[in-house]
C-alpha cells in the first residue's frame, strides 16, 4: 500500500493541505515539516484514525475522540473531511471522508417548536408520529446514502456534550459499493501503523488516557500502566518507541530459532538466527552485542571495551540505541511490509549522525514500506533528495466575522 496524497481542507490547524508522495521515489520515506504548531502531529493521526479504526466496532471510540467538536459548515449538508489516493499495487482508489448534517437537520426538525405544535395533544407510547416520521425520515436518508455508493462509519458529537451525536461520518471509495468499500478499507486498515512518542497529545484519545499520557511518569511507569496496555491492545496499529520491550526481543529470537529448526527438518539450510544476531542487532548496537542464556530467558550485551568484554543489562544501553532497536523489534514482530508506516517525531533521543542514518536504517529494515516522518531535523532531511520533503504551508484562516 502507499499513499499517494492527502487532502484536507479545513480540520483543527490543517487548511487547505494538499500533499503528494510519489509512488516512484526511492526510497519511499517522505520527511514532513512545518512550523511549530503547523499540525505535522495532527496530520498524521488524522490519517492514521480514518484509515486504521474505520472499519472496526471496537476501535469507533477513537473516531469519535478525533471528531469530537469538528463542527463543519452547516450551510452545507456535507463538508469533506479528507481525501486520500491510495495505490494498492495495480490502481488508484480515491477514498473520500465526509461529515453529514442530515441527522443533526433531522433533530433539529423534531426538536422545533413549529414540529411539535403538529403533533397530537394524546400521543399514544406506541406508534405515534412522533416516533415514526423520524424513523421512516433515517430510513430514507440511509437508503440515499446507500445509492450514493456512501459507507456509514460512524456517529460522532460536534459539541461539549458527548452524549449527544450530532454527525455522521461517512466515507465513498469511487465507485465501489458499501459492501466492497468496508472490504477494502478493513485489508487496508491493517497495512497502517502510527509510532510517536508517549509524551505526544493523541487526539483520539478521551480525556481520561490524554490525561494518563500527559502526567510526569518515567516511561516504565507510563508503558506498565494496565489502560495504556488496554489502548494497544483495541488500536494494534499503534506503537509508542520510548522504551524496549525484551519480551518482544525474546520472541524474535525464539520465531528465528523455530525456524531454522523447521527448515533443518524439510532438509533445507537456514541461518534466520545468525542473521538475525549478526547482522541485524549487533549492527544497530555500537560496540556492543547482544548475548542471550542457552534457554533464551535472559539477556544481556557485551561491550567491547578495551579488547575486554564487559556484560550490560537493557538498562545500560543509551535512549538512541533503544530507540532504534525497539523501532527494529516493532517491525519485524509485527512483520509490518508494503504498509503505510507513520512516524512521529522519529529524531527525538538520537545523535545528528544517527537522525541522518536512521533513513538507510528504516530502508534497510523494511524497504517495501512507505514511511512519512513528522520532523524537525535538517540531518534527516539531509539524507533524502529535496523533492522527498513534504512542508505542510501556513495558511491563514480567514475571519468569517
Amino acid at each position: 500500500m502507499h499513499l499517494l496524497r492527502v487532502q484536507v481542507p479545513n480540520f483543527r490547524a490543517l487548511n487547505q493541505v494538499d500533499i503528494t508522495f510519489e509512488k516512484d521515489f526511492f526510497p519511499r520515506i517522505f520527511p514532513l515539516g512545518s512550523q511549530n504548531g503547523g499540525g505535522k502531529s495532527t496530520l498524521l493521526q488524522l490519517i492514521f484514525t480514518l484509515l486504521h479504526c474505520s472499519t472496526s466496532a471496537e476501535r469507533e471510540i477513537f473516531l469519535q475522540n478525533l471528531l469530537h467538536r469538528f463542527n463543519p459548515n452547516q450551510s452545507s449538508e456535507k463538508t469533506i473531511l479528507a481525501i486520500f489516493d491510495i495505490w494498492d499495487g495495480s490502481k488508484i482508489h480515491t477514498i473520500e471522508f465526509f461529515a453529514y448534517q442530515t441527522i443533526d437537520a433531522i433533530n433539529s426538525k423534531i426538536n422545533s417548536k413549529a414540529y411539535n405544535e403538529k403533533l397530537p395533544i394524546s400521543i399514544p407510547s406506541k406508534n405515534n408520529s412522533f416516533i415514526r416520521l423520524p424513523l421512516e425520515a433515517m430510513s430514507k436518508v440511509i437508503d440515499e446514502w446507500e445509492r450514493e455508493n456512501l459507507l456509514v462509519i460512524c456517529n460522532y458529537s460536534s459539541t461539549k456534550n458527548k452524549l449527544v451525536e450530532y454527525k455522521s461520518l461517512l466515507c465513498k471509495i469511487g465507485n465501489l459499493s458499501p459492501h466492497k468499500a468496508r472490504i477494502f478499507l478493513d485489508e487496508l486498515s491493517k497495512k497502517v501503523f502510527f509510532a510517536s512518542h508517549i509524551t505526544q497529545d493523541f487526539l483520539f484519545m478521551n480525556g481520561e488516557y490524554r490525561k494518563l499520557f500527559s502526567e510526569k511518569k518515567d516511561d516504565s511507569e507510563k508503558n506498565n500502566c494496565s489502560n495504556i496496555n488496554s489502548l494497544k491492545t483495541k488500536i494494534p496499529g499503534f506503537f509508542t518507541y520510548d522504551f524496549l520491550a525484551i519480551d518482544l526481543v525474546k520472541q524474535l529470537f525464539i520465531d528465528a530459532r523455530n525456524k531454522d529448526r523447521n527448515a533443518i527438518k524439510d532438509g533445507k539450510e537456514s541461518n534466520y538466527y545468525e542473521a538475525l544476531l549478526k547482522q541485524d542487532i549487533n549492527s544497530i548496537l555500537i560496540n556492543k552485542k547482544i548475548n542471550f542464556s542457552p534457554d533464551l530467558n535472559q539477556i544481556t550485551f557485551k561491550l567491547d571495551k578495551q579488547g575486554e568484554e564487559v556484560d550490560l543489562y537493557p538498562e545500560d544501553l543509551s535512549r538512541g540505541e533503544l530507540k532504534r532497536l525497539s523501532i527494529y523489534i516493532w517491525l519485524k514482530h509485527n512483520d509490518i511490509k508494503d504498509a503505510i508506516v507513520l512516524m512521529d517525531e522519529i529524531e527525538i533521543t538520537l545523535h545528528p549522525d544517527w537522525q541522518y542514518q536512521i533513513i538507510s536504517d528504516l530502508e534497510q529494515w523494511e524497504p517495501s514500506n512507505q514511511y512519512i516522518l513528522a520532523t524537525h531535523s535538517y540531518d534527516l532531511c539531509e539524507a533524502l533528495t529535496p523533492a522527498h520533503v513534504k512542508v505542510i504551508k501556513l495558511k491563514l484562516i480567514k475571519n468569517q466575522n
